[in-house]
């Protein structure tokens, strides 16, 4: 009896670590696009020094929570797989955690000079600055929607 409850507490802790995994590269794939197709093409049709403007209160916005899904969606994933769910799971943890360095690493020295109090609002720089940034940006989408299809697939069990 206590063995048989064991192993259920154990399949339940992997089926809610699977699903928070799979819900927060949901999310944070579905922020993630509507930025790069919808919310930055807008702000550009602004005019460069507006969506410079929008662009920084938005991007302090959206660092909070897409930090946090990134954060979750990877351990979660990582701690399912730990739990024995799969390869699936490693591999769609990876992809997702790999949005971290790569905003760490590529996307920020962008961020921080269009952050900066100097840079001229209306200056092809700027322009460029943003530009390069929804570029980079389009990374991350790429690689948090490749990890939630992993993970639909390996909820699914299509590819077990």
């Amino acid at each position: 009896m206590i063995a048989e409850s064991a192993t259920a507490r154990y399949k339940w802790a992997v089926i809610i670590l699977e699903l928070i995994a799979t819900l927060a590269a949901g999310l944070f794939s579905g922020a993630s696009i509507y930025i790069n197709l919808v919310e930055h093409p807008a702000r550009m049709e602004c005019g460069t020094a507006a969506a410079l403007s929008q662009w920084a209160p938005s991007y302090k916005r959206a660092t909070v929570m897409q930090a946090s899904l990134g954060a979750v969606g990877f351990l979660s994933a990582i701690g399912a797989w730990i739990l024995r769910a799969g390869t699936l799971w490693l591999l769609g943890g990876v992809l997702f955690g790999l949005v971290i360095p790569f905003t760490l690493i590529v996307i920020l020295p962008t961020n921080r000079k269009l952050l900066s109090p100097s840079l001229d609002k209306e200056s092809s720089e700027a322009r460029t600055l943003l530009d390069r940034w929804n570029r980079l940006h389009a990374v991350r989408s790429v690689l948090s929607f490749a990890s939630f299809v992993v993970f639909v697939l390996a909820l699914t069990g299509v590819l077990r």
